[in-house]
């Protein structure tokens, strides 16, 4: 009908860009090259607001700042608000990527904030040997698959330091004076639903339809936006680097029970 007779009211639009797995460059992840045309393509639309669905255990920070980047960007650029929802987990990046939004909802039990990991234990587990052969020192530095050593734990906190402020910093902007400050919010800990809400790294709980047909009337048409997979993928062409980015995802994901 309303094809036919043009000047009718259209119902309001809200993309809902689906952020789902682990955050870096590899064909599995989450990224700004692969996202980039689902995003700009959500804010093309003219919708009353973008949408965010999260399911993240995190991954590198650098993509973390590039998406979000991307999305406020355009956020401010066009004038048009985004929401956050998170489902089980927004961890590190992906909490990162969560406040790109106005405003970011929870499940009651979804989990919030920063964790990092490593994983030789996981390596014995599944009865891998990892070998490494250096020509220097300092080249097998925190090699990710063999037990730390307290030198190198030293580095890495000198390594990690501006990538943690950075962190820090986007949080604060983003959340501002919502920011309990009855609390170490970047400690590492790890809250659950309502106590993010509590402390102000969240704004509510709540779930994405009826909270966006709550703000944008029941008649809101939410369009699903997700990354396709390539060619490649789909014949199962990657098998090698399908299943390394697996292993990986899994122990990420495993350490929230997941």
């Amino acid at each position: 009908m309303r094809r036919l007779i043009p000047f009718l009211p259209k119902p309001p639009v809200v993309p809902v860009i689906r952020l789902s797995g682990t955050i870096g460059t590899g064909t599995r992840a989450l990224n700004d090259e692969a996202l980039a045309p689902l995003i700009d393509k959500a804010f093309k639309m003219k919708p009353v607001a973008v949408a965010l669905a999260i399911n993240s255990p995190g991954g590198s920070a650098v993509q973390s700042s590039l998406i979000a980047a991307r999305i406020r960007r355009l956020a401010e650029e066009k004038n048009i608000p985004v929401h956050a929802f998170v489902e089980d987990v927004a961890a590190s990046g992906g909490y990162w990527l969560a406040c790109a939004g106005d405003d970011i909802w929870v499940d009651p039990s979804s989990i919030v904030i920063f964790a990092s990991f490593g994983f030789p234990e996981l390596m014995a587990r599944q009865g891998v040997e990892r070998r490494v052969v250096t020509a220097g020192r300092s080249k097998s530095f925190a090699d990710p698959f063999l037990p730390q050593k307290a030198e190198d734990v030293d580095r890495l906190k000198a390594l990690q330091t501006p990538i943690h402020q950075a962190f820090i910093d986007h949080v604060k902007r983003s959340r501002g004076k919502r920011l309990s400050d009855s609390a170490d919010l970047f400690n590492a800990d790890i809250w659950v639903g309502q106590q993010s809400v509590d402390l102000g790294l969240t704004d509510g709980v709540a779930h994405l339809v009826p909270k966006l047909k709550s703000l944008y009337g029941e008649k809101v048409k939410l369009l699903p936006l997700g990354r396709k997979r390539s060619l490649f993928q789909r014949l199962g062409l990657s098998l090698v680097d399908e299943t390394l980015g697996a292993v990986e995802d899994r122990a990420l994901w495993a350490r929230y029970g997941l």
